[in-house]
């Protein structure tokens, strides 16, 4: 059978490349293999490649690296007092946690059967596996507000019970300083005409003057917006300006909505759609233990399927939530004619 020499092929070649005698059994990967293996994960995704993917070596400890948050440059008169050097550091919350995290799949017979005539077929399914893997990464960063002890996709589709992600860390600390949850007159963040903002760039400034001026004035933010908003920002501005011919080719080709509220804009993958988030890239981390990474491959001829079983020790992290400031997507609505949805 097709699948059976190809799945031993591949186990023989998985064995050779992590070290180990086989790969039927649960192993750890060497800490060299581990971050080989977790630099391929990040560039399956584009908003990975530009965060910060940190091996730590415990699953509770201090954060790795916060940010500057003092304006250095000083005198001091040292006939009467000691200079006295200051932390340029911040850290916000102080501390991070880890949880163990499994990315279980498996492939059908059929799959790999269908696959026999690829000659790289090995190196197409683990390019398939580590982009799982860094889709559900990013996702559960978004919408991650709890680390349940057993999951259920079905009531958190999302991976809202996977692991305590970005959002949440921003809505936890300082009570929610910098996390905009509702507008003046209801409990919704209403987004155009006689809204709480009028367009997308007044709530993205909005947002913006939510972070300290320190942080405010870095240069290096990002504004992170959904696709609902982004798309319906476009379609305000094809009513009022798409019948001029070149004005309808900039805003087909993003010529005039590349920056809001004068920053620069991304759409990670996984953002919510009606998100607003903003801060610098290096700002946001993932930590994972480099010694706690596990696999094991099964043969499992009662489901007709190779079954792929991984799990490694992550958290999130905003390495100063002080530099950052959000809305809370599940509030924001937008005009649909007379009407906000």
């Amino acid at each position: 059978m097709k699948h059976k020499m190809l799945f031993t092929a591949m186990l023989t070649v998985m064995a050779s490349s992590y070290g180990v005698a086989s790969v039927s059994e649960y192993f750890d990967p060497l800490p060299t293999v581990t971050q080989k293996l977790q630099d391929k994960i990040v560039e399956q995704d584009t908003f990975l490649q530009k965060i910060n993917v940190m091996p730590v070596d415990e699953i509770k400890g201090e954060k790795v690296l916060g940010s500057a948050n003092v304006l250095l440059g000083k005198r001091t008169n040292t006939d009467s007092n000691d200079r006295v050097p200051q932390s340029v550091l911040a850290l916000g919350s102080q501390t991070y946690e880890l949880f163990p995290t499994e990315f279980d799949v498996f492939i059908k017979y059929a799959t790999i059967d269908s696959w026999a005539k690829f000659p790289d077929f090995q190196e197409r399914y683990a390019k398939w596996v580590r982009k799982a893997i860094a889709m559900a990464r990013v996702r559960t960063g978004w919408y991650g507000t709890s680390a349940a002890a057993v999951t259920n996709s079905g009531t958190s589709p999302n991976g809202e019970d996977v692991n305590v992600g970005w959002f949440q860390k921003m809505r936890a600390y300082n009570s929610g300083a910098q996390w905009f949850l509702e507008g003046g007159t209801t409990d919704e963040i209403r987004i155009g005409a006689g809204g709480d903002f009028e367009n997308l760039d007044a709530a993205v400034h909005a947002c913006l003057m939510m972070i300290d001026p320190i942080h405010r004035e870095a240069g290096d933010l990002v504004a992170f917006v959904g696709i609902d908003l982004l798309s319906n920002e476009k379609e305000r501005l094809y009513n009022a300006q798409g019948q001029t011919p070149t004005e309808k080719e900039k805003i087909a080709n993003e010529k005039v909505t590349k920056t809001y509220g004068g920053l620069p804009v991304d759409t990670p993958s996984g953002f919510p759609a009606r998100g607003i988030f903003i801060s610098s890239y290096a700002n946001l981390s993932l930590y994972y233990q480099i010694t706690g990474w596990r696999r094991k491959i099964e043969d499992n001829a009662k489901r007709n399927r190779v079954e792929d079983f991984n799990s490694s020790n992550e958290g999130y992290v905003v390495e100063n939530e002080e530099a950052a400031a959000g809305f809370e997507f599940a509030n924001v609505k937008i005009k649909d004619g007379a009407s906000w949805v």
